[in-house]
């Protein structure tokens, strides 16, 4: 039997913890890996046209999987296009493992032809990032990054140079177990004791839940109802918690809706529940707060805390629930429900008058008909910017659907991207791509990916022909608008010319067959719906020292771009609350 080479045990490695796939570009340095995984039944490599989509599928697939994902660039250039999916999957903390392959291991530090330093430059966004130097060293390195990936739930990046890849690989006496998995983490039970003192003695408490929420969506039903707790929830934690969910008050942040900011305000205890909520002006400074989550370093890092818990959510909720005592006045929890009701009537006419005869066309009509006509299990990638609007708004969640997006790193053009990757997983599964035009021509040039694999996903492109997200940060800072418009083909026709259905769409009556059709085509397939770029509207009272990127420290409510079928629940949860 002819020995292996360091290549071929880096892949078989790579497939002992579990990677199906490794997206990349091929290239010199690279060659050698790319040819151990022709050569391996179990591992499949997926040419993509950009580092920077390979980085991206990678981390959607460890988000829709929870499983190990992988990618790879070739040497210098290669691999520095990696860097921003990396950072995107490392803040969304998806298991992935970067190979960055690398200049002739006799050559680092002599200024050879595309030299960078990989190890160094991708330390910032992994838990762990080495360079390769010996054949002996390989197994046990790449193990150790592996472990580091799931362990941590990020990224890890081994530089291995290209001729170190050809050599003969060190023979293993032993074979190495591998992290495959986290283990359920209980805080201690001193910490258990002071939150339930403290929940016994608060009048009013509310619960604000990330995505650290996922498969917890039972304890945290069973939690507020025993406590009678409002339950608002980031961004993030959406799709986890809004479904069946009686004590909903909606959003906070810079896209919420509904009474969340109300409820954390008016509370006397506040719950963070598995969330790393970033803006900070959106919480209260003159409550008690209590932190629950997996991840110690999140603990206090956006508020004041007055305690910190280290476990994750299920687990700690579980040990919380048969303790606390329950709490029978539920006014201030009926109360919110009200408030919540109220805010969503306020809002939800923006989109209901004259939306089927307006043109431009509303791209609240077009998220809120995708909703309807999308599978109940449906995945939807997100690009940042307004998409994220109508997303947080138009899309249901029922505990089987997957919203994900570049929610804590804010990149463009991440939704295409991250549709290969989650498309990859489940060809039988839908994967719509909620595009801006911004981000989808950024890195248009992989909607050829999806013709070449015949990946069915179906780019839903909200065509205003201008950064809007980027106008209304200007328009709020008092800025006029400037360098956000852009001058766009008929994509439809791009992507016919690519080989995949394309359809346009700009009058309202034609988006509901125009979207079925793309949703039935058995391909890839692109609807350009051209949308109104004036969609948003300002509230009144707005000022410049409201903005610091995405943080509107003294707004509530930004954009009155209606809510969907968000009202539809909250009056349905309406009938739970008892009448006076």
């Amino acid at each position: 039997m002819a020995k292996q080479n360091v290549a071929e045990q880096f892949v078989d490695i790579l497939v002992r913890a579990g990677v199906e796939r490794l997206y990349g570009v091929v290239g010199d340095s690279l060659n050698p890996v790319v040819d151990a995984v022709r050569r391996n039944s179990a591992i499949d490599w997926i040419h993509v046209r950009h580092e920077e989509t390979a980085a991206f599928a990678a981390g959607a697939e460890a988000q829709i999987t929870g499983k190990l994902a992988a990618c790879a660039g070739s040497s210098g250039p290669g691999n520095l296009h990696l860097i921003n999916g990396l950072y995107d999957a490392h803040r969304s903390m998806a298991p992935v493992l970067a190979l960055a392959s690398h200049i002739p291991s006799s050559e680092i530090g002599l200024g050879f032809f595309q030299e960078t330093h990989p190890d160094q430059l991708f330390r910032e966004c992994s838990h762990y990032s080495e360079l390769i130097s010996s054949p002996k060293q390989m197994p046990r390195l790449l193990q150790t990054a592996i472990q580091h990936a799931i362990g941590q739930s990020g990224v890890s990046v081994v530089a291995l140079p290209g001729d170190l890849a050809s050599e003969p690989a060190p023979e293993r006496t032993t074979e190495t177990a591998l992290v495959t998995s986290r283990p359920s983490v209980r805080p201690g039970d001193a910490e258990i004791d002071k939150l339930v003192r403290m929940i016994d003695d608060a009048e009013k408490v509310t619960l604000f839940c990330g995505s650290g929420t996922a498969g917890a969506h039972a304890e945290v039903m069973e939690f507020a109802g025993k406590i009678k707790s409002p339950v608002g929830h980031a961004l993030r934690g959406k799709e986890w918690i809004q479904y069946d969910n009686p004590y909903d008050v909606g959003m906070s942040g810079l896209l919420g809706y509904g009474a969340a900011y109300e409820a954390t305000h008016e509370c006397d205890l506040l719950i963070l529940v598995g969330t790393d909520f970033p803006y900070n002006a959106f919480l209260p400074d003159d409550v008690q707060i209590a932190q629950i989550d997996v991840r110690p370093e999140h603990l206090g890092r956006r508020s004041k805390l007055d305690l910190a818990v280290w476990g994750d959510a299920k687990e700690t909720l579980r040990c919380l629930i048969p303790r606390v005592r329950a709490k029978e006045n539920r006014r201030f929890l009926d109360r919110m429900l009200k408030k919540h009701a109220d805010a969503l009537e306020g809002v939800v006419k923006a989109y209901t008058r004259k939306v089927e005869k307006h043109v431009p066309i509303h791209p609240e009509y077009v998220a809120s008909v995708l909703d309807e006509l999308a599978d109940d299990d449906a995945v939807f990638t997100v690009d940042t910017g307004m998409c994220n609007v109508w997303a947080a708004r138009y899309i249901t969640p029922n505990g089987r659907r997957r919203v994900i997006g570049s929610f804590s790193h804010g990149s463009m053009a991440n939704a295409l991207p991250m549709a290969i990757g989650a498309q990859f997983t489940d060809r039988g599964r839908q994967v719509v791509s909620m595009s801006g035009d911004g981000g989808f021509s950024m890195l248009m040039g992989d909607f050829l990916t999806l013709v070449q694999y015949d990946l069915p996903v179906k780019v839903v492109l909200f065509d205003n022909s201008s950064l809007g997200m980027v106008e209304l940060e200007m328009l709020v800072a008092g800025l006029p608008s400037y360098g956000t418009t852009n001058k766009n083909p008929d994509f439809s026709a791009v992507a016919r010319a690519c080989g995949a259905y394309g359809v346009r769409v700009e009058k309202p009556k034609d988006l509901p067959g125009a979207l079925k059709a793309a949703l039935r085509h058995k391909g890839p397939a692109l609807v350009d719906v051209v949308t109104d770029p004036n969609a948003l509207s300002i509230p009144p009272k707005i000022s410049a020292d409201m903005v610091t990127g995405f943080a509107l420290s003294a707004s509530k409510i930004v954009l009155d771009g209606g809510v969907g079928r968000m009202l539809q629940m909250a009056r349905s949860n309406l009938r739970n609350v008892p009448r006076p």
